[in-house]
């Protein structure tokens, strides 16, 4: 591995800058905000920081509808902020990844608000644009994953155009090659700024079937939802001809191209699709992304069976690809609440992050994790999220998961901002604030400290092959290898005890102590994991 692999086995913190810390006084967080907890982030071990959308937007879906690339929405501060974070950061070693949402903007973008106008106009064909039926219908049976059809009537040019995600986010044309230049130049304008890295929003949905042709039906009993509500109408569908095109790998392949000019940076690319881990395997050929990210470890299916199906069957299409695996992210119910068995549990959130920061691959972990967050409960009339008003009461959307870091026990405000912040700090979030934590020894924070630390002494967790070995439900048990070195990891994923027989075992002798975590205990080849209890051993 050399200085410009950081990114293989990298650990990556997840930043929400809305909900991180408020500088300003006007209940939302920014860059300074984000600058002033650098120290703290810094503490965790974490290799890299991913900073979700700043740019100019009209935050309809809190930044991922941008309206001008280029510059920083003053709700987060200027450019200058941006600029001083980035060297801050760098200081401090750790390497700057910013969202980058390519496949569609803001429906206040300068190209959309030109391209609206007319059939004939300079940008007229940036964005998908389609004739309706003749009884006016939309063109095709597209869904939206935010509820409802895909096709938007705009009755300046007498059309359709696609929308994804909400309505105000329309679809640029990838078919367009002056559309990908155009997207490949905001692209480089940060590449020059000096980051390190980009995280590729929702990047297999860049390009859509030029024929137009309509998604089949999804029987119910395949109906799984992937980062979206299962009674959502989207779910309805295999989205074969909206997303996932055989177009985007040459503009892929542009991309890498490009960032190959900026040494040292990389692409972690969002991906959600029919067969996400196949997806991932192609995104990440040589020449194409460094990692991919989806969606498979985000679900509510919390089993070793699972989790080994799941690492397995990417590990046996991926070649030269690298995955970044996430049990937490900004769009779903946070793991601590999402996986519990019972009520959340500090035990189970240090044994988590211990066994997705030893899985094959990066790793992206979401602010709060380090503090075990559960999900908040937020009431319907204190929703921001389009997404949760839409589809209340049977799902309650994203905000749950975005509630500001709670920094201080005391306060009106848990040191988040002297004023009131966008979304409610929950109670039970004061007594696990950063404050708490940092005093107490055995918190969920100073063990993900801890951790992280041992972790970087250990490279064959970094850049080893996997290799799963049969153990009995709850228990997942793998073997990291690296040249000369194996190591054996073992974690109980349930709230029970649990003995096995492990034959492999041998002369191993165990390499993590402490920690915070709840150890394994060994008698000859038997190990006696309590709940959530983890073990790693070098094999001889």
């Amino acid at each position: 591995m050399t200085t410009q692999d950081w990114w293989r086995g990298a650990v990556i913190y997840q930043v929400y800058p809305r909900s991180y810390a408020d500088t300003n006084g006007d209940g939302v967080g920014d860059l300074p905000g984000i600058i002033a907890k650098l120290d703290h982030i810094a503490s965790l071990g974490v290799d890299a920081i991913w900073i979700s959308p700043f740019f100019k937007s009209p935050m309809d879906d809190f930044g991922y509808d941008i309206s001008d690339y280029r510059d920083v929405d003053p709700l987060f501060g200027s450019l200058a902020d941006f600029d001083i974070l980035l060297a801050r950061a760098h200081e401090l070693g750790l390497k700057v990844m910013i969202d980058q949402v390519l496949s569609h903007t803001s429906a206040q973008h300068d190209w959309f608000l030109q391209s609206r106008e007319s059939r004939t106009n300079d940008k007229s064909d940036w964005y998908v644009w389609a004739d309706a039926n003749q009884d006016g219908t939309p063109p095709n049976n597209w869904l939206s994953i935010f509820g409802g059809g895909a096709w938007q009537w705009e009755p300046r040019r007498q059309q359709y155009y696609l929308h994804n995600f909400l309505a105000s986010q329309p679809d640029l044309n990838f078919h367009n090659p002056d559309v990908q230049q155009a997207v490949l130049d905001n692209v480089e304008f940060w590449l020059a700024k000096g980051v390190d890295g980009l995280r590729l929003d929702a990047i297999n949905f860049c390009f859509h079937d030029a024929q137009l042709r309509d998604n089949p039906a999804k029987p119910v009993e395949a109906r799984q939802g992937r980062g979206f509500s299962e009674d959502n109408p989207y779910a309805f569908q295999y989205h074969y001809y909206n997303n996932t095109q055989p177009e985007n790998l040459p503009f892929l392949e542009r991309l890498r191209a490009l960032m190959d000019r900026y040494p040292g940076t990389a692409a972690l690319g969002e991906i959600s699709s029919e067969d996400s881990l196949a997806t991932m395997a192609e995104y990440t050929q040589e020449g194409r992304l460094h990692m991919g990210y989806s969606f498979e470890l985000l679900t509510n299916d919390y089993s070793a069976g699972y989790i080994r199906s799941t690492v397995e069957t990417l590990e046996a299409r991926v070649s030269e690809g690298w995955p970044c695996w996430s049990v937490s992210n900004h769009d779903v119910v946070r793991v601590a609440t999402r996986w519990a068995q019972g009520e959340p549990s500090d035990a189970q959130c240090k044994m988590l992050t211990a066994m997705v920061c030893s899985l094959r691959g990066s790793v992206c972990l979401y602010q709060g994790e380090e503090l075990g967050l559960p999900e908040a409960e937020i009431p319907f009339e204190q929703l921001q999220d389009p997404y949760g008003i839409a589809f209340w009461p049977n799902f309650k959307g994203r905000d749950g998961c975005r509630t500001p870091m709670p920094w201080q026990s005391e306060g009106e405000h848990a040191g988040f901002s002297d004023a009131s912040p966008w979304l409610p700090i929950p109670e039970s979030h004061r007594a696990r604030a950063v404050s708490q934590q940092d005093r107490a020894a055995d918190s969920v924070l100073n063990s993900f400290r801890q951790f992280m630390n041992w972790r970087k002494t250990q490279p064959t967790l970094m850049g080893g092959s996997i290799q799963f070995l049969d153990a009995p439900e709850p228990v997942l048990l793998f073997v990291r290898e690296q040249g000369d070195e194996r190591l054996l990891c073992g974690f109980n994923l349930g709230d029970k005890p649990v003995s096995l027989n492990i034959e492999q075992l041998g002369s191993a002798h165990t390499v993590l102590s402490d920690h915070g975590l709840r150890e394994a205990q060994r008698e000859g080849n038997v190990l006696a994991f309590p709940p959530y209890g983890i073990f790693f051993a070098r094999l001889a």
